[in-house]
Formats: C-alpha cells, structure tokens, sequence
C-alpha cells in the first residue's frame, strides 16, 4: 500500500473524529438550549429528554476515545496530528462534562417545581448566564471545526462575563435568603444551577484552551489572560 493511501486514510479517519466531536457539541447544545426552555415552562417530558441525552454523550465519550486509541495504535502519528488525537480526547472529555452540568441544572428545577415554592427572585439573571453559557459553547464548536486560535482566544477572555454573572447572582440569592428564610431550599436549588451553568462556561474556555493547544502547541492553560496573547504569538 502506498505512503499516499496511507496518508489519506489517517486524514479520513482524523476528519471522521473531529465530525464525530462537532455532532456530539450538536447534541449537548440542544441538551443546554433544552434545559434553559425549563425556566419559562416546567415539563417533566424534556427533563427525561435531557437524562437521555445526557446517556448518549456518555456512550459517544468511550466511543470515540475508543477510536481516538486505535488510530493511536495503527498509524503512530507525531507532532501535530499526536496533539490533535490528545487534544480531541480531552474536548470530547469537557462537552460529556458539560452534558452533566446540563442534567444538574434539570435535576435541580425539577426539585424547584416539585417543592411548590414561589420562585425567591426572578429567573432572568439565570436565564441570562445560561444563553451565555450556550453561545459561547457554541463560538467554541465552531473556533474547533476552523482552528481559529483567535477565536479561541477571545473566548477565554469572554468566559470572565459569565462568572461576573454568576457572582451577581449569589448575590441577589444570599440577600433572598436573608429576606425570605421559606425560600432557602430554592434558593440553593438555583445556586446549584447557576454554579453549573458557571461550569458549562469553564469547559467551553478549556476547549478554546485545546484549539490553541493543537494549533500553536502552546498550553495556555493557567496562564494569566494579559499573558495569553504573548504565549499565542511567541515563535
């Protein structure tokens, strides 16, 4: 066989798994935009929907590390290619993350709506962080399918809007509880889904991480962000 067919099947199976990445991202947008229907209108019908997804990603995770390891093994790449494979391992890694993080938040409205208890604070702020939280992760999907590192980076710096979010939202909900000592179970509840939607800000940062990772074959990881365009540019 020659060395140009072999070329093209690792090139294949290279493009197979990036798709295989970009359709799972599909699923855990659809999972999150799901989730975020449930602070207008409860359903226990999409919160099931939700748990199923969440089941899919779990299942897509192994096979695609599964598949990540046996190109591994076959065809022994190098440089670029050996940090795509590593790097596409930990992406997958942060979106079956992000896919929990989506299941906590249906976990925890479904206990709001169980308990009966009159929402303490108007579900906006957390609505708000949610669409942010989504979009990002979506500008990430698309910064992975293009390796746009300047994407990436941009994102990274973006991700401080949605913890500045979540810290308001404390805020307002540690008050709420002083306020209205009947509503601290649901004020919990909805701390514990905004510190998930928090979460689902951090992994989208981490695969914006990753694209630079593959890229540039920086780890950018942990570096201060007045840093980060310097490290980016360094030859």
């Amino acid at each position: 066989m020659s060395d140009k067919h072999l070329s093209s099947q690792f090139d294949a199976a290279l493009n197979l798994l990036s798709t295989r990445l970009l359709e799972m991202g599909g699923l855990v947008e659809s999972q999150i935009s799901s989730v975020l229907s449930l602070l207008s209108k409860f359903d226990s019908a999409v919160v099931s929907g939700v748990r199923d997804v969440e089941r899919q990603l779990n299942q897509i995770e192994v096979e695609i590390d599964d598949e990540i390891i046996n190109v591994i093994a076959r065809r022994q790449p190098a440089a670029r290619d050996l940090r795509l494979l590593m790097a596409t391992s930990k992406c997958v890694t942060n979106l079956e993350r992000t896919g929990d993080e989506a299941w906590k938040i249906a976990k925890r409205l479904q206990r709001i709506d169980e308990a009966g208890v009159p929402p303490a604070l108007q579900v906006a702020e957390l609505r708000n962080s949610g669409e942010m939280a989504l979009t990002i992760l979506h500008r990430v999907l698309d910064a992975f399918a293009r390796m746009d590192i300047a994407s990436a980076e941009q994102i990274m710096r973006d991700d401080q809007a949605i913890d500045n979010e979540f810290r308001l939202l404390v805020q307002r909900l540690v008050a709420n509880m002083n306020t209205a000592p009947g509503a601290i179970s649901s004020c919990f509840d909805y701390l514990f889904a905004a510190k998930a939607i928090e979460r689902i800000g951090d992994h989208a940062t981490n695969i914006a991480e990753l694209v630079i990772y593959i890229v540039k074959g920086r780890d950018v990881r942990h570096l201060p962000l007045g840093r980060l365009d310097e490290e980016i540019q360094r030859n």
